[in-house]
């Protein structure tokens, strides 16, 4: 198997982190797979960045910092970690613990036995969140899915594996990370989506307002779609 790069934002998840960098250790150990572990700390008030200093320090493999002087939110954390990845094939995965490492294992394996295939996507089949927050997601799953026919069903999931020339290629707005599947199939890429574990969050709580997320991300997918529509144009 190739290698691979990690990439994980980071705010105020201090809590978290160690044991989901040790998951991760010990998942990808199993299959001896080489990477590097990018973590982004998007200007974390806690004491993440302490933590995943030492970390680096106490591991032998591969862990890259970057840590933004201000914060930035999710979707720059996620293309500054990727634009410094060594690797053509990016993991993302969130930093709250709430994705299974093992899960990363299962996308891999669909990712690299079809070429053509260039991004694989989690689909958390049974979330573990508040009600309102599941509700509001299937609402807005459903409308961005009909407005952009991306062909998923759950755009929120960080957990993916995709092809980093790709995603560089697409211009940066902020809430891209949310819109991958969108981005990947309207330039005519293919993907896949396979259903993932989702865990409840253990310590602290989710750092994206329900009702901002959502106003944004309307706004967002008109962006996307005019985006798309242009380059349909151009090609027609």
């Amino acid at each position: 198997m190739e290698n691979i790069s990690l990439v994980i934002p980071i705010y105020n998840e201090e809590n978290n982190i160690i044991n989901l960098v040790n998951e991760i250790k010990n998942t990808l150990k199993i299959e001896n797979i080489k990477y590097e572990l990018i973590l982004v700390d998007d200007c974390s008030i806690d004491n993440s960045n302490k933590y995943i200093n030492e970390l680096k320090d106490k591991n032998f493999f591969n862990i890259i910092i970057e840590r933004n002087k201000k914060n930035m939110g999710q979707s720059y954390s996620i293309f500054r970690g990727i634009s410094i990845a060594t690797s053509e094939t990016i993991v993302t995965i969130d930093g709250d613990g709430q994705n299974n490492p093992k899960d990363i294992l299962r996308l891999l394996k669909y990712y690299f036995n079809d070429d053509q295939i260039k991004l694989v996507g989690g689909i958390r089949n049974k979330r573990i969140d508040s009600k309102i927050k599941i509700l509001s997601s299937i609402i807005a799953n459903k409308i961005r899915s009909y407005i952009l026919d991306d062909k998923c069903s759950d755009t929120g999931c960080s957990l993916k594996v995709f092809d980093r020339s790709i995603f560089l290629s697409f211009p940066y707005f902020d809430g891209m990370h949310r819109f991958l599947p969108a981005l990947f199939s309207g330039y005519n890429f293919k993907t896949l989506f396979i259903n993932v574990d989702h865990r409840p969050r253990i310590y602290g709580s989710s750092k994206y307002g329900t009702f901002k997320r959502a106003f944004f991300g309307i706004l967002d997918m008109i962006k996307v779609r005019r985006l798309l529509n242009k380059r349909k144009s151009l090609n027609d």
